[in-house]
């Protein structure tokens, strides 16, 4: 014998809306008990920050020169910045102990610039440990202890790049917010490409002799982000934060 069942559509829609409603209560509950720091990154793999929740980050790559990274110093010291991050280069770091300490005693925070600035896209997972923990090595013989973010050295990184980093306890740090004081555009075109950032944004400047202009951009960058925020260190920046990633194929 056949039995037929009649059901009701409106209750129907009724039952699938309460369902949809409840899977996405459920993905934000459970989005929420992850990081909310944005981050590039692969599916269920390490991920690289470019984003934080709290304050500014002022960070500085240094990945050679002999010149611009002292006044730079001077710089912020002189307008009462507490916090910012340098990324070293071992290389740079190496000819520079004295520089390194500096800016060790100023207490700003010191990340890994790798050691010859290469392209990591471009080199094998094992070329790619052996100069990170080359410029480690450099850290250490310098007494900087406790360094624990990397910026890979011309910004390019792929999967590969994320797990070596991670294996040897290091976080990727990005940027979300370019100044490119490299390209020297003037003064006025760096301040301009900064003004807009806000509370998370970490901003990526140059110490390096390639970068001209960035001193004289400093105070106006320093006057207008304070009124946005706290500057941080990244590590401060990231710490008990919760994450968010886009993937990275």
């Amino acid at each position: 014998m056949n039995v037929f069942y009649t059901v009701n559509a409106k209750r129907m829609k009724q039952i699938s809306l309460v369902i949809i409603i409840s899977f996405f209560t459920a993905l934000f509950v459970y989005s929420g008990t992850l990081s909310s720091v944005p981050v590039f990154g692969t599916k269920d793999g390490p991920k690289a920050i470019y984003k934080g929740e709290k304050g500014v980050a002022l960070t500085f790559n240094v990945g050679w020169g002999d010149e611009k990274a002292k006044p730079i110093l001077d710089e912020l010291k002189k307008l009462k910045v507490q916090s910012a991050t340098f990324f070293l280069s071992g290389s740079w770091a190496e000819r520079h102990p004295d520089l390194v300490e500096e800016i060790v005693k100023a207490g700003y925070e010191i990340g890994n610039l790798g050691y010859a600035y290469s392209d990591y896209t471009d080199m094998e997972p094992q070329k790619i440990r052996q100069d990170i923990t080359k410029a480690d090595d450099v850290f250490e013989k310098l007494n900087v202890k406790d360094v624990k973010l990397l910026r890979v050295p011309t910004g390019h990184f792929n999967k590969e790049t994320l797990k070596v980093a991670d294996s040897l306890g290091l976080t990727v740090v990005h940027w979300s917010v370019d100044s490119k004081d490299w390209t020297n555009p003037g003064t006025e075109e760096i301040i301009n490409n900064v003004k807009d950032a806000k509370k998370g944004d970490i901003i990526l400047l140059h110490a390096s002799d390639s970068a001209k202009q960035t001193k004289n951009a400093l105070p106006a960058i320093v006057k207008t982000l304070r009124g946005k925020g706290s500057f941080v260190s990244v590590s401060d920046m990231i710490s008990n934060g919760d994450a968010k990633s886009s993937l990275i194929q």
